[in-house]
């Protein structure tokens, strides 16, 4: 069984003039996905989705997630967690676990200025696609008019 274990958490956020703001989402073993967004902003609330996705989701997650080598890196020498906020990422993948917490990045030349620039860049670049994978997820499970041939 711990061989497929897999599970996936991931947070960015801070706390600023209009509270608590981030964004997290998070695969379960059951393939129950979970968003949440709450921005402030204007009066903004927070935005919570939950749905399921298929064993090929959880796959191509898998595939994603190994094609990275992420669970190969360290975040000793990442940028540490500050008033600018910050990203946590846990997996879970097979006998593996692994947790990282660094400050929220900004830009690609923040990556490249860091202790770290090949490992954190490795990060930067999976946060990406795992966001659009999870946007693209979002927006299409909770589409207003359904897709009409």
């Amino acid at each position: 069984m711990a061989e497929n274990m897999f599970y996936l958490r991931y947070y960015v956020g801070h706390r600023g003039k209009f509270g608590h703001e981030f964004l997290e989402f998070e695969f379960r073993p059951d393939g129950e996905l979970r968003y949440r967004n709450n921005s402030n902003y204007k009066n903004d609330t927070e935005i919570r989705k939950r749905a399921f996705v298929g064993p090929a989701v959880l796959e191509e997650l898998k595939r994603i997630i190994e094609d990275s080598e992420i669970m190969k890196e360290d975040d000793a020498n990442w940028p540490p967690a500050d008033r600018v906020g910050k990203q946590e990422l846990e997996i879970k993948l097979g006998g593996d676990h692994i947790c990282f917490n660094t400050t929220k990045l900004g830009s690609v030349l923040q990556v490249q200025q860091s202790k770290d620039p090949d490992g954190l860049r490795i990060f930067y670049y999976l946060v990406q696609d795992l966001k659009c994978l999870v946007f693209s997820l979002i927006s299409a499970h909770f589409k207003i008019q359904p897709i009409q041939k």
